[in-house]
């Protein structure tokens, strides 16, 4: 085989990993209802939707693995993760202490759930939402001559991330 500068590929030896959420939706009705469902029953279950979309000689030639979905004290510890990753930068790069909620881990736990996005939905949310309206803050109370030295974040169910900010003023640093 060549690749696309004409050079020649050995491809021995060589594995090729291929993901895909084919039959996730059955899969994950089964094991709602059947927790502790066997390896054997959950290749049982996907066979048929493999076959379907697979050609027969491909599908000898894979080894089938079958990720079960995380379960939700994993997704906390994810979670608590990511935001303790915000909360060392906060500390390093602006001297602030970080208080995180309960209600902000069980509100993003919540969200990491959800079938289709799982734990990777964290890093949406603290990207597009939190992230974003945190830093929006912060330069506001820099730009007002206050560098907060703690901040508070949490979650609200009607008004979705709060943060609470303790003042100092950039003089005091």
């Amino acid at each position: 085989m060549r690749d696309g500068e004409g050079r020649e590929i050995d491809f021995r030896n060589t594995v090729i990993l291929m993901t895909a959420n084919l039959g996730s939706d059955l899969l994950m009705q089964l094991l709602d209802e059947q927790p502790e469902a066997s390896e054997s029953d959950l290749h049982e279950l996907l066979r048929p939707v493999l076959r379907g979309h697979f050609q027969p000689a491909l599908l000898a030639r894979f080894q089938t693995v079958i990720y079960r979905p995380l379960p939700a004290a994993a997704l906390r510890a994810i979670v608590g993760m990511k935001l303790g990753q915000v909360s060392q930068r906060l500390a390093c790069h602006y001297g602030i202490t970080t208080t995180l909620s309960e209600s902000l881990f069980d509100a993003l736990t919540e969200a990491c759930l959800l079938p289709d996005t799982g734990a990777r939905n964290v890093d949406s949310l603290l990207n597009q939402q939190i992230l974003p309206a945190l830093s929006q803050q912060l330069l506001s109370h820099m730009a007002a001559g206050q560098k907060p030295r703690q901040v508070t974040l949490g979650y609200h169910e009607e008004e979705g991330v709060v943060m609470a900010f303790d003042e100092g003023t950039i003089s005091d640093e």
